[in-house]
């Protein structure tokens, strides 16, 4: 057993090279700077998500989500199942020893013993043994292990970019709920004036100071206005249903004085313009450029296979055929099997999965120069759309105002038998649309700031701000560090 310690020893110690390529990440895509390039900034804080939305239910929603969304739940155990490949990997760096114990008790007829009697024999072992340890001498275990490393690292990243996801998601389907609750309180107002139009116009006909046409113009919008009702009813019942389903649980009741308008927070720490590296934080971001470390890795096992691989096999203890004398002087064994293997002839296997693992690993540079992109997109569009929104909510509301003043008008004028009810039905249904679209602009102005958030990476923590710019290289993540 002396003996094989030390060879042991010496083999972990020789498998220390690597033939893994030299990891340089990618050039950017994209531009250096996002949004207003003239007020561009390299460092941007963002709220903790309570801090973003001062609602408490949309707060309780997003913390019942966390704790109970199953696409999360999901995310999480792949991230468990990823960390426990790394540990199979990571083991095969080191000899599997095992510890035995063997008993035997025979006795052989006498007309099968060389002595003409039956005899009994015993013989009683108890040893450690090493099976089938390779000694890493080209890397290639190394590079399996550092493969299934960076996997498991791009898995937690997956995890927090489906935890910022949903956390936007549920903000998102909370604001739908509370616009189309609006929009319905709309409808229904609407649907009152249409019945007292419908009322008022009748009363005039029966006195001889209107037309049947009147009449039923007045009735044909009454019957628009309840169909348009029984949408946004539908749509509420909707919204609540796929907010259940995020959260997955029951929705409470949402009282029926909240509005949408002060459902999210302004993110005034976000510039005009941001240097694109601050994008490079995002998860998803992250996540590609593991996956590329990843396939890197994987070229080195694939250029390891092309040389020798050496295998130790041996064991060490003790044997006697008296259990009294397993542990007497003169009892040790041991045995020592290395072996060698030295390919030759593969039929071009070896090379093409040396192909398949360089194509795999351009495949993941595209991979991550698509996330950049997205990235860049998503957040130049959020910055784009964030003042003219703010301007287009503006003109919507000066438009409620105006027609709301129109349809005054045109109630006077047919009260006063100046005009006819058409003018009153046209100034309605102008009202109606642009109360309802002042919502959707505001529901718009509400979602991009999200949107911005999510796609600048906030969302992850409830109460500590994120703080994305310029920063050095980040040291390699271990697990359990």
């Amino acid at each position: 057993m002396k003996s094989i310690v030390p060879t042991l020893a010496a083999a972990v110690i020789l498998g220390g090279c690597s033939m893994i390529p030299d990891y340089q990440a990618p050039e950017s895509p994209v531009p250096t700077e996002v949004g207003n390039w003239n007020q561009s900034a390299d460092q941007v804080v963002l709220p903790g998500w309570e801090s973003l939305f001062p609602d408490p239910q949309l707060r309780a929603l997003i913390h019942t989500a966390l704790a109970n969304n199953r696409d999360l739940r999901l995310a999480m155990l792949d991230v468990a199942e990823a960390r426990a490949q790394y540990g199979i990997e990571k083991s095969a760096l080191f000899p599997e020893i095992d510890a035995n114990g063997d008993g035997t008790r025979q006795r052989l007829p006498a007309d099968l013993s060389n002595t003409g009697d039956s005899t009994i024999t015993s013989q009683y072992s108890v040893g450690l043994g090493v099976a089938s340890y390779e000694l890493d001498l080209f890397g290639r275990i190394r590079s399996l292990e550092q493969s299934a490393l960076q996997s498991y690292l791009a898995t937690e990243e997956a995890r927090r970019s489906a935890q910022i996801t949903l956390v936007s998601e549920v903000a998102n389907a909370y604001l739908t709920l509370l616009a189309d609750r609006q929009k319905l309180r709309i409808s229904e107002d609407t649907v009152e004036s249409q019945q007292e139009s419908v009322d008022l116009v009748q009363r005039r006909y029966d006195a001889g100071l209107g037309s049947e046409l009147d009449v039923r113009q007045a009735q044909i919008a009454l019957e628009t206005a309840r169909a348009n009702r029984a949408q946004f009813r539908r749509l509420v019942s909707q919204d609540r249903n796929a907010l259940s389903v995020l959260v997955s649980g029951p929705v409470a009741e949402i009282p029926e004085e909240d509005v949408i308008d002060p459902a999210v927070a302004l993110l005034a720490s976000v510039p005009e313009g941001l240097d694109s590296s601050v994008l490079l934080k995002r998860p998803d971001i992250q996540q590609a450029e593991y996956s590329l470390k990843s396939a890197n890795a994987n070229i080195g096992a694939a250029r390891a296979a092309f040389y020798p691989s050496i295998t130790l096999t041996g064991s060490a203890g003790t044997a006697s055929t008296d259990l009294a004398g397993l542990f007497e002087s003169g009892s040790g064994t041991w045995s020592f099997s290395p072996s060698i293997n030295l390919p030759i002839f593969t039929a071009g296997r070896l090379q093409s999965n040396l192909d398949v693992a360089e194509i795999r690993k351009e495949q993941s540079v595209v991979q991550y120069e698509q996330a950049i992109q997205e990235a860049f997109q998503e957040v130049s569009d959020a910055l784009a759309a964030r003042d003219f929104l703010s301007e287009q909510e503006e003109a919507q509301a000066a438009l409620v105002d105006a027609t709301q003043r129109s349809l005054e008008l045109a109630e006077a004028r047919y009260e006063g038998g100046a005009d006819d009810y058409l003018a009153v039905l046209d100034a309605r249904r102008e009202l109606l649309s642009a109360r309802q679209n002042l919502v959707d602009v505001k529901l718009g102005k509400l979602t991009n700031r999200i949107t911005l958030y999510r796609a600048l990476g906030g969302g992850e923590s409830a109460d500590q701000p994120t703080t994305l710019g310029r920063a050095p290289q980040a040291e390699e993540k271990t697990p359990g560090a």
